[in-house]
């Protein structure tokens, strides 16, 4: 099988195992930066020497969290997520052992492990400091006070680190202690160039100024142990920035101020001890100091000590020697003054260093109740120098205890076990270094033992101890005596041979403080300092006057091997490519040589998969045999319970059923008297409030009178008015025909005369003589007929213009019989209306006279009872109160309130007695308790619109509580809403109240502005209704159903049908923000249940089944076989699809805007190509082309489902899909060689980044075709993009994040949603009958 061109994740795939192939395969992958690769179950991590964010950023972590080991790409993450697993499943305390040498990176991983810890055992946030923040924080803490540049590392931990993280049952971080060996106390005082002493030297040095001249410091230039090397800056970091972060991490680890002053007070005091010098003194064998310039150090010294100069002087240039006769004090010569000097540093700085880490620990604090933990070991790597002193012997020592814990937990178990299973296996050869242990710690005769024997001894020197060591160990194999040196000595190591200096190994290995320092220092005046150094008990002082570090430094050994050896150990090696500290160099020849000192012979160990293999098997052998005895142990115990409850069942039945029967006898009878009281008390409740209710009931039967008495009136009057219409059009009507008689009598009149006239002219001619007189009389008579023909023409004309105004009167007559008769009718259903008003005073009338009955009866109990009782001042104080927010109103069954605004408010009703006011308020909050209950109910929808937040709204508006200072109503609706979603994982439940909480939301949107808004618009007046009596009257506003008031006012009063603008209060507001804030959180709550329910299916629909992918491999027949084979190969994703369309039908029966639906499922079509990109660039398996094809074909299945689903509920969906897309689109495309890097970025997939593209170019694999990826000139392009981009941590990650915020805005949900009619919204049953809601009820057509 050909090598994959991005290497292999794990070691043991490798087809040739043998060095060439391991380091070739490391320098692939680190190339690639891929720093991390298998080798079994063991990790190796090798220094990139740059910073890698998108490998530790959060969502890098949830990859691997519950991730099984090795289904991801390697990653430090997935060794703690498996330590941490373990210890959760098997209940078993686990260790992290990290190891390699100086600047391998050991602290940087410790650092990610401990991260990664507190991310899966971290609490939620909560005020002050968590464990897992301390602990975390201790790091920079301890790196500052035990880390230092050296030779090989920048950042080179001096000392050793075991932080012990302890968990409770819940897996939960609940306390830690951090365990340090053997810091380097010489380099206070010694370092060589190009070192660095401890960091916290040179950050005090850096510090603002005014702490600089508060410890009158300086450069470090001009100090003496800062100075013996020419390095004072690191690359890249800031010592006054690092300043301030180790202030602030030492406050959250629980460092006080006046702790971290006496701190740094401490470190300037080492310094300026370093800068004291001395010269010779009068006296032989004497010393004084040099000059000035030491005398002002002595005395800054002194004055950070709190201690008194010539006590600091004396300490430092005398000795006191008791003998049995006397006190000898004497003098030191300069020599011996300056090794008294760095002897009093060194001990300062370990007391101060060994402070703090018991600081951390009690700060951290142990839970004493934890029975799991997981240990991170960060312990110095092998060391060989050319000058190996007692440091590098201890540091050397300690990593060969490691490696026979090591070489005990991999080959000798191992091997025990395949022996005693009779396995035909050949030997593994590995060094034992048992003898080596021997040679260093055994008692008596190894070197430690000699070295404390000669430390006992005040003649001994290096000499005496260096020819002790030639003599004991002249025949051991392991101990080589040099040929040119009398005091060097060498030790063959596991790891190669070190050659030790001895000249320093007794003077080092005396860990005692001198009498005089103790002295000085316990008397200091500061009491942090005086702490440091507290007064030895006189028989210690007496008894010890010598401890070995070296032995001391065995018992810590052999307790942290304890430890280890209790606890399943996991194993992280470190390794430096390179001595240059650079990145992108890989030095073969030094990685081979650390892979040898820190795992063996890989070679030999590490087979062709076996291990993984035998872990497997041996990880099912043991779940199945776990099975069997819990079963059976099970079976035992549960045996054993139900023998022992049988035996005493018989007897415990019997006093149990006596004892019930007592207590039920004796509860029922509390039972019933309690019960009788609370009747009693409530008929009295009852009583009371229905007599204060008296006056009110009063005032109203008088505001009933006197409305009957008007309407009466006015029907009266409609009566007269129609009567005296009758009357005049009658009058009318005669007058017309009289005139018209008189007309027609003057008609026949004038014919009578006209012709009583012809025959008079007629019998005139007769009479006439002829010719002459005939003329005359012929004129005459002419003309006397042409006037009376004009006079009939003018009679006719007239008679005309008469019969026409006839017609219009009595067209006008019967108009106005018609009017009349629609009058009429009017009036007798006023009458009827009236009759119905009149019914309705009388059952009042009769209620009233109940009432006052009622009242004679409750004055006759309450005599006795005092006036003060009856209306607490509390009562009338919260009356009051309501009052003045607006919240009064009487809501009897038969009343309804309706607006009125003409109410007069008299000054006499404040004066009146403020009983009723109390039952209006119990009514109003009735009401509230009315709401409350139904708005519980899940009440559906009317149309498309929720019922629940219809009649939520119109409440609020008609009781005008947007309008108030002060009410309860909007806390317990947002109360109500939040209990009713209480259940997250109800997508029924949720889906209404988001349909409910979004609808209620736009209204209120559309219907509420703040106060003042307008700008300077005058106050509004206060109305009548804010007084007792002017709510009084307000409830009194409405009329009993049928009763029509366009008599009173002219137009029928109607309940809410348009939405109008309301200034709203703060409550009102705080109400909108808090309904705002439950839209979101429904929203986010059913999005994460969608991601849940997805989120299995996605982890199996990255890769196809085995099987299937072998079908696909083979080839695509039609057949009916190979097509219930494609049917079962996308089962997962039609399990997601399915989820996609019980979500989407939940939505819609629920009626939730489309708008948010989109929004919905955008983020979820997001989310799943997060998920499935990030799966495909961590798991090389998935890419290959049968996995694209595979994946391609589901990627269909959700593309057919957002055509269903169309664009009024998918919207973008489709497009959030891209990245995946994309890539599977790369994988699936045939002849990759052939295709240029401009055609796969601009052209193929455009949305990929060089370094997905890379990542993806160098995973993939064919396994059906057996065809390669992209050539090697788009690969090494790739490479050049990528490191001329690698400064831009963004661009630097390969992976995605999911978006989880709320993509949308209250302004978003109203601009998207259209007007919402709820004039016509039914009440539901539980309040339609109540006369409190008549106003919910529509208006009549």
């Amino acid at each position: 099988m050909e090598a994959a061109a991005g290497g292999v994740d794990d070691m043991t795939k490798l087809s040739y195992l043998h060095e060439p192939g391991v380091l070739q395969n490391l320098a692939i992958r680190y190339e690639l930066n891929e720093i991390y690769t298998y080798t079994g179950n063991i990790l190796i991590a090798v220094n990139p020497f740059q910073r890698l964010p998108h490998l530790y950023d959060p969502h890098m972590m949830q990859q691997y969290k519950g991730a099984p080991f090795g289904e991801l790409s390697p990653h430090v993450f997935a060794v703690a997520d498996v330590a941490y697993r373990a210890m959760i499943h098997e209940g078993k305390s686990n260790s992290i052992l990290v190891s390699g040498e100086s600047g391998a990176g050991k602290t940087e991983t410790t650092k990610m492990l401990m991260r990664y810890l507190a991310y899966l055992g971290g609490r939620a946030a909560t005020e002050g400091r968590t464990v897992e923040q301390q602990v975390l924080e201790s790091n920079p803490v301890l790196e500052a006070f035990g880390n230092a540049k050296t030779v090989r590392n920048n950042n080179s931990s001096r000392f050793g680190k075991f932080v012990e993280i302890q968990f409770d049952k819940q897996g939960r971080i609940s306390g830690a202690a951090v365990r340090t060996y053997l810091l380097e106390r010489s380099r206070v005082c010694q370092i060589s160039d190009p070192e660095r002493n401890y960091h916290c030297f040179y950050l005090l040095c850096a510090a603002p100024q005014e702490d600089i001249e508060k410890y009158k410091l300086g450069n470090p230039k001009n100090f003496h142990y800062l100075n013996k090397s020419n390095c004072y800056e690191l690359v890249g970091v800031s010592d006054a920035h690092e300043y301030l972060a180790t202030r602030r991490a030492m406050d959250i680890v629980g460092i006080s101020t006046q702790e971290q002053d006496a701190i740094f007070r401490v470190v300037a005091a080492i310094l300026h001890i370093g800068n004291i010098e001395f010269a010779k003194g009068k006296e032989a064998d004497s010393s004084v100091l040099k000059d000035d310039k030491s005398k002002f150090h002595l005395d800054t010294a002194a004055e950070l000590l709190m201690c008194d100069p010539g006590a600091l002087t004396d300490a430092l240039c005398k000795r006191v020697m008791v003998t049995p006769e006397e006190v000898i004090k004497r003098s030191l010569d300069p020599y011996n003054a300056t090794i008294s000097r760095d002897g009093l540093a060194k001990t300062i700085y370990s007391r101060l260093f060994d402070w703090l880490v018991d600081k951390i620990n009690s700060s951290i604090g142990q839970d004493a109740n934890s029975k799991c933990l997981i240990g991170v070991l960060d312990i110095y790597g092998f060391e060989s120098f050319k000058s190996n002193s007692f440091e590098q012997f201890c540091i050397n020592y300690t990593n060969e205890k490691l490696q026979q814990h090591f070489n005990q937990h991999v080959f000798k178990m191992e091997q025990e076990e395949y022996t005693k299973e009779q396995i035909d296996w050949s030997y593994i050869e590995f060094v034992d270094n048992q003898d080596v242990l021997d040679l260093i710690e055994k008692k008596p005769g190894g070197v430690i033992a000699l070295l404390d024997e000669a430390c006992m001894f005040p003649k001994s020197t290096h000499e005496t101890f260096a020819q002790k060591l030639y003599q004991t160990f002249q025949k051991n194999k392991r101990f080589v005596k040099p040929k040119l040196s009398r005091t060097d000595f060498a030790i063959a190591h596991y790891a190669g041979e070190v050659m030790y200096q001895s000249d320093q190994f007794l003077d080092k290995n005396k860990d005692y403080v001198v009498a005089e320092h103790q002295e000085l220092l316990s008397a200091s005046r500061c009491s942090f300092i005086s702490g440091l150094f507290p007064p030895l008990p006189e028989e210690t002082s007496k008894t010890s006057k010598f401890a070995s570090i070296g032995a001391r430094f065995k018992l810590q050994l052999t307790s942290l091997m304890e430890t280890l050896n209790s606890t399943e150990p996991h194993y992280i090696r470190c390794v430096k490519p390179n001595n240059v500290l650079k990145p992108a160099i890989f030095e073969n020849v030094n990685v081979m040589q650390q892979l040898r000192c820190g795992i063996g012979k890989t070679k030999v160990f590490l087979r062709a998969g076996q291990m993984a293999e035998l872990d497997a098997r041996r990880t099912e052998v043991l779940s199945v045999a776990a099975r069997t005895i819990q079963g059976k142990m099970r079976t035992h115990i549960m045996r054993k319970k139900f023998v022992s409850l049988r035996k005493a069942s018989a007897r415990y039945r019997c006093h149990r059923a006596q004892s019930y029967h007592n207590k039920l006898k004796g509860a029922a009878i509390i039972a019933q008297c309690r019960w009788r009281g609370r009747i009693a008390r409530k008929e009295l409740k009852k009583l009371k409030m229905e007599a204060r209710e008296t006056g009110a009931l009063k005032q109203a039967k008088d505001k009933l009178e006197k409305t009957v008495e008007e309407l009466t009136w006015r029907m009266q009057l409609e009566k007269r008015m129609r009567t005296d219409l009758e009357e005049a059009k009658t009058q009318e009507l005669s007058k017309l025909q009289s005139s018209m008689d008189a007309l027609q009598a003057k008609l026949d009149e004038t014919n009578a005369v006209l012709v009583k006239e012809r025959e008079a002219a007629k019998k005139a001619i007769e009479e006439a003589p002829p010719v002459v007189k005939e003329t005359e009389v012929l004129v005459q008579d002419t003309e006397k007929v042409a006037s009376l023909e004009a006079e009939v023409d003018e009679l006719k004309t007239s008679l005309q213009s008469e019969k026409q105004r006839a017609d219009e009167l009595e067209k006008k007559h019967s108009e106005e019989a018609q009017a009349n008769e629609e009058k009429q009718k009017k009036l007798e259903e006023t009458e009827v209306k009236i009759r119905q008003f009149q019914d309705y005073l009388r059952r009042l009338e009769e209620k009233l006279s109940n009432v006052e009955s009622e009242n004679k009866v409750l004055r006759q109990q309450a005599v006795s009872m005092a006036p003060s009782k009856i209306l607490s001042g509390r009562s009338k104080s919260n009356l009051q109160r309501n009052t003045e927010s607006g919240h009064v109103s009487v809501s009897d069954s038969k009343i309804t309130p309706v607006d009125s605004t003409n109410v007069a408010s008299p000054k006499k009703e404040y004066d009146m007695d403020d009983k009723p006011q109390k039952s209006l308020n119990e009514k109003q909050q009735e009401n509230q308790d009315l709401l409350i209950r139904c708005i519980a109910q899940h009440l559906g929808f009317a149309g498309n619109r929720p019922v629940a937040a219809c009649i939520i709204y119109k409440c609020l508006l008609h009781w005008r509580s947007f309008e108030v200072e002060r009410t309860s109503v909007f806390d317990r609706i947002i109360q109500t809403i939040g209990h009713a979603i209480e259940t997250q994982d109800n997508n029924e439940v949720l889906a209404y109240w988001l349909s409910n909480a979004s609808t209620l939301l736009l209204l209120l949107q559309r219907t509420l502005k703040a106060s003042g808004s307008t700008g300077m618009a005058p106050q509004r007046r206060r109305s009548s209704s804010a007084t007792l009596f002017g709510r009084m009257t307000q409830s009194f506003r409405g009329t009993p159903q049928g009763v029509n008031l366009a008599l009173i006012n002219g137009s029928m009063v109607s309940g809410v049908e348009t939405l109008r603008q309301v200034e709203a209060k703060y409550p009102a507001l705080l109400f909108k923000q808090q309904l705002t804030a439950y839209v979101e959180k429904i929203y986010g709550m059913i999005r994460d249940n969608l991601k849940k329910e997805i989120s299995p299916l996605l982890g199996l629909c990255i890769q196809a089944p085995r099987t299937s992918r072998a079908s696909l491999m083979k080839g695509s027949s039609r057949s009916n076989t190979n097509t219930a084979a494609q049917q079962a190969l996308i089962a997962h994703w039609q399990g997601i699809v399915k989820s996609l369309g019980n979500f989407l039908n939940i939505l819609k029966v629920n009626n939730v805007p489309p708008f948010l639906v989109r929004k919905v499922f955008t983020q979820i079509f997001s989310f799943i190509n997060v998920q499935l990109f990030n799966s495909l660039l961590l798991r090389r398996e998935c890419c290959s082309f049968s996995n694209g094809e595979y994946v391609k074909a589901g990627l269909a299945e959700l593309e057919h489902w957002c055509y269903r689903a169309t664009d009024e509920y998918a919207g973008s969906a489709w497009d959030e899909l891209k990245h995946i897309r994309q890539a599977i689109g790369f994988l699936v495309i045939h002849q990759k060689p052939k295709k240029t890097l401009d055609e796969i970025s601009h052209d193929l997939c455009p949305v990929l980044s060089i370094q997905q593209l890379y990542r993806i170019s160098t995973m993939y694999w064919d396994d059906k075709y057996g065809t390669h990826s992209v050539s090697p000139e788009v690969i090494s392009n790739m490479r050049v993009l990528m490191t001329e981009d690698s400064n831009n941590p963004v661009s630097n990650s390969f992976l995605l994040d999911d978006d989880s915020s709320i993509p949308f805005s209250v302004d978003d949900i109203s601009k998207s949603m259209q007007q919402i009619d709820i004039s016509d919204i039914e009440p539901p049953p539980l309040i339609r009958e109540n006369s409190g809601f008549v106003f919910l009820l529509p208006p009549p057509e």
